[in-house]
């Protein structure tokens, strides 16, 4: 029997689809935006942690646009400005590439192009917090920090990945608000569609892990000791047979202590928003045991569930730029979502920039497939299914026979993706005749492959890598850095365009030094003030 739901989101999308790619605005589709955010350790040439500050020739980590630092001091996180097209957003994040990597090789520093983590130092407090400078600022950044240290350890804020940020133009929200004759305000109707787009991507995203997941092994002194189920690959080495990404497993980034019995609401924007206030405003006796200060000095911002709404950990997230000093959730409150994150992507190890522009098309027709479908709730039972689909996925994905849950019913992980493809063909197929192109097709059908040889898996290519060169994980990592490293030197950036990078370094560390200049107020009195704001009531 035919599933008549599918077939009735399969219309709506079809639906959908026709009335965005005829008549005058056409060109919406192509007017969308999307940046990089992608996380990556300095090391030094033998594969180490740099115990190094952050150069000042890259500029402040507090107030440079495109340069700054993640959790540790030697986490690097380039950030390039949403553009237009994929194409543009991969050179300005080569440009990027090759301006850090300049810089770190004076130090005799590069970048470490793996997920997971190299030699780390020999104890979880070895690994150097970042530092933002003596702002208030820059103090607050550095305490929530510390908070997360002790709330989580050292170790598994060094993880590394890749955050795409895509959002439609908003003329496609206006369209479809008219097409569809909605009852909702035009904000409203945008913020709605894009928490369908969310929790489409919830139910579907271990497709991402088991198409872009790329780090099924790791060093086994990341783990410290702690008790695992890991096989061992080589003396160093610890892996899954069919893991596609450890980074986004239980042994990764995944909801711990407080946050377990977080769950979000992406039902309706109003349900998010209660719900992440409410964790950042609600004490858990565990974190308050440890107390905000220790010696004298704040340790943690706060006591409760979460310190700031960032420090939830999600594998995608709605997203409104903010204005100066604005919390996140003030700024959904406001103005709606504008954009989501999807967080969830690894670190490509045989990509230079650790994203291919070939990834980043599927990506676009992927979220614009989720963006256009039909969107059922997310009740705490699905909710918990999906999160249970990719935890599977993410430690055997490419397991012959994988089974996942859909409903009350099992579904092979191979029909079930031959389905989603089928589906994103036609975003692939709209968006490339509105570029003139064929590239989101032909990324399409690279998915394709893979899906019918596991072996072309990041994954997959990972351990065979391994095995073939007879190479731990570090040893595998480190070759693969160096390589890239030789790529990006081996392109300097002219003449010009190194003066722009290096002028933009030193404005930042002068709108640094200034706002420390023209600090007023003490640091208590701003976490108290801070910490007021994130209580206030949240309404949309």
């Amino acid at each position: 029997m035919p599933d008549t739901t599918s077939t009735r989101t399969n219309d709506v999308l079809t639906q959908r689809l026709s009335v965005l790619s005829a008549g005058p605005h056409r060109d919406a589709l192509t007017r969308g935006l999307r940046g990089i955010e992608k996380e990556s350790l300095r090391v030094t040439r033998d594969g180490r942690l740099a115990m190094t500050p952050h150069a000042a020739a890259l500029g402040s980590a507090l107030t440079h646009p495109s340069l700054t630092t993640d959790y540790s001091e030697a986490l690097i996180e380039i950030i390039t400005p949403a553009e237009l097209d994929a194409s543009i957003t991969l050179e300005k994040l080569d440009e990027l590439h090759r301006f850090v990597y300049a810089t770190l090789a004076r130090d005799g520093e590069m970048l470490w192009n793996e997920s997971m983590p190299g030699l780390l130092p020999d104890t979880d407090d070895g690994i150097p917090i970042a530092r933002y400078g003596s702002s208030n600022i820059g103090r607050l950044k550095y305490v929530y920090r510390m908070g997360l240290a002790l709330r989580y350890g050292r170790t598994m804020q060094c993880i590394a990945g890749i955050h795409y940020n895509y959002s439609l133009n908003e003329e496609v929200w206006r369209v479809l608000h008219t097409h569809e004759q909605s009852a909702a305000t035009q904000t409203d109707y945008q913020s709605e569609r894009y928490l369908a787009l969310i929790r489409n991507f919830r139910r579907t995203s271990w497709l991402l892990m088991y198409l872009f997941g790329a780090s099924p092994a790791l060093d086994a002194r990341f783990l410290r000791g702690r008790a695992h189920a890991l096989d061992t690959f080589d003396a160093n080495t610890l892996y899954l047979p069919y893991a596609t990404s450890l980074r986004m497993s239980d042994l990764g980034y995944s909801n711990t202590t407080g946050q377990s019995a977080l769950h979000a609401d992406y039902d309706t924007l109003t349900g998010y928003l209660d719900a992440l206030a409410q964790a950042v405003s609600q004490p858990y006796p565990p974190y308050e045991a440890i107390g905000t200060h220790r010696n004298g000095e704040w340790v943690q911002i706060n006591t409760n569930v979460l310190q700031i709404e960032n420090e939830f950990y999600s594998t995608i997230r709605p997203k409104r730029v903010t204005y100066p000093g604005e919390r996140p959730l003030h700024a959904l409150a406001a103005r709606g979502v504008q954009y989501v994150e999807v967080r969830c992507m690894d670190i490509d190890p045989f990509e230079p920039t650790g994203i291919s522009l070939e990834a980043a098309r599927f990506l676009d027709a992927y979220l614009l497939t989720c963006a256009l479908e039909d969107s059922p709730q997310l009740p705490a039972a699905d909710y918990a299914q999906a999160n249970e689909n990719f935890g599977l996925v993410t430690k055997e994905g490419r397991r012959p026979g994988l089974e996942l849950k859909r409903g009350n019913d099992t579904v092979s992980l191979q029909d079930w993706a031959a389905e989603l493809l089928s589906k994103i063909e036609r975003s692939a197929a709209v968006l490339d005749a509105l570029h003139g192109s064929d590239e989101h097709a032909r990324s399409l059908a690279a998915q394709r492959a893979k899906l019918a040889d596991v072996s072309l898996t990041p994954s997959a290519r990972v351990l065979q890598t391994m095995r073939d060169n007879q190479q731990s994980f570090l040893q595998f990592a480190l070759t693969q850095s160096e390589r890239h490293a030789a790529h990006f030197l081996s392109r300097p950036l002219d003449t010009q365009a190194m003066a722009q990078f290096e002028a933009l370094a030193r404005e930042s560390l002068e709108e640094q030094a200034k706002l420390e200049r023209e600090e007023v107020g003490s640091f208590d009195a701003f976490v108290t003030a801070y910490r007021a704001y994130t209580l206030n009531r949240f309404s949309v």
